[in-house]
């Protein structure tokens, strides 16, 4: 069912997600200063391609770098991103098709909100 679900995301929404993301890690590391906000836009990136059967969990070792990046990652990038699935998961969830890819949208808001000191990993293993 996971990846049948998975190939439905991938094709209906995963992949321009995906891209977006990318292109954001592309500028984010050309632009040197910023480049542990694009290391963070690929994992992103690689998390929308294949969502079903991944979970977000917390890196035990992330300190207050991780805290003041993703201060800073809110206040310029992070609500728009988490108000953008937040409304997209919405408007899938009203349709009984789309529900699935609305809890979809719904996982992506905590890593798109904060995404540093975040680990992505497989459900049926979830603590690193």
């Amino acid at each position: 069912m996971k990846t049948l679900l998975n190939l439905i995301w991938l094709i209906l929404a995963g992949f321009w997600l995906a891209v977006g993301y990318a292109v954001a890690g592309i500028i984010c590391c050309v632009l040197i200063v910023t480049i542990p906000f694009g290391i963070a836009s690929f994992r992103i990136a690689a998390y929308t391609l294949w969502p079903f059967g991944r979970t977000i969990v917390d890196k035990r070792t992330a300190g207050a770098g991780a805290l003041l990046g993703n201060l800073i990652w809110i206040v310029v990038a992070g609500w728009w991103l988490a108000l953008g699935h937040l409304t997209t998961g919405i408007a899938l969830c009203l349709t009984v098709i789309g529900i699935p890819l609305g809890v979809a949208n719904f996982k992506l808001i905590p890593v798109s909100l904060v995404p540093l000191g975040k680990h992505i990993v497989p459900t049926d293993r979830p603590f690193v």
